[in-house]
């Protein structure tokens, strides 16, 4: 799934006076306000050999992976996010050991795109998003 299909899969409008907004509509707004900040952690965990393949977890709720990095209390957004690693998501069985190269031919350019779980009520999925340019 990619980033357009994610931010425009809204349920269907049900008659309701007001069509329900995305979730995913305020994660741009959020990885966007996040981008730099988001960057400058990918960078650290390759430059300082942690992983080549940072992966970060966005969430509004609590989940036991990774290491908050970005609090939505804190930052007074919608989105947390935490900075975990492909590793770290094949340690914990999130990513099936079998599956890890299928994933590695889909991983980005982590200087280019973060490479973000998004967890949801109704499940979690990899989006992968642009970093601001400049």
């Amino acid at each position: 799934m990619d980033r357009e299909e994610l931010l425009n899969a809204t349920p269907e409008d049900s008659g309701a006076q007001k069509k329900q907004e995305s979730p995913l509509v305020s994660l741009e707004k959020d990885l966007e306000f996040y981008s730099d900040t988001i960057k400058e952690v990918a960078i650290e965990i390759m430059v300082e050999g942690i992983s080549n393949h940072p992966i970060f977890i966005a969430h509004q709720h609590v989940v036991s992976i990774g290491e908050l990095i970005l609090n939505r209390e804190e930052l007074n957004t919608e989105w947390s996010i935490q900075a975990s690693t492909l590793e770290e998501f094949v340690e914990k069985g999130i990513i099936n050991k079998e599956k890890k190269e299928s994933f590695l031919k889909t991983y980005k350019k982590p200087e280019t795109f973060m490479c973000v779980f998004v967890v949801v009520p109704e499940g979690a999925n990899f989006i992968y998003y642009p970093y601001k340019k400049g």
